[in-house]
């Protein structure tokens, strides 16, 4: 499951989150992993769960924009691309070496 930016998450989706860890007796830390959410999210949400105020989480969160959401879909690629990049050059290097 793909991380999502800025994390916009919606009410139900929290809830169901918070469930996870307290229903179904998973640590934060596992929940967390499986959804691809930050753990630190997950746990807020959780404490905010125990005290009843899970619905007014995240009520001053505004949805990305259609600009946003692509900067982070290409940051994530730079990114992957740079380590496929660097991979390469320690390989071709390795292999010019074996050359010799």
């Amino acid at each position: 499951m793909e991380r999502i930016p800025n994390g916009v998450y919606t009410p139900e989706f929290r809830s169901e989150a918070v469930k996870l860890v307290e229903q179904e007796g998973l640590s934060v830390d596992q929940a967390a992993k499986r959804l691809s959410v930050p753990k630190s999210s997950l746990g807020n949400w959780v404490r905010a769960a125990r005290l009843g105020k899970l619905p007014k989480a995240g009520q001053g969160q505004r949805p990305p924009t259609e600009t946003e959401m692509e900067l982070a879909r290409l940051r994530k690629e730079l990114a992957e691309v740079k380590l496929e990049r660097d991979l390469l050059k320690k390989c071709a290097a390795y292999f010019a070496k074996e050359s010799r």
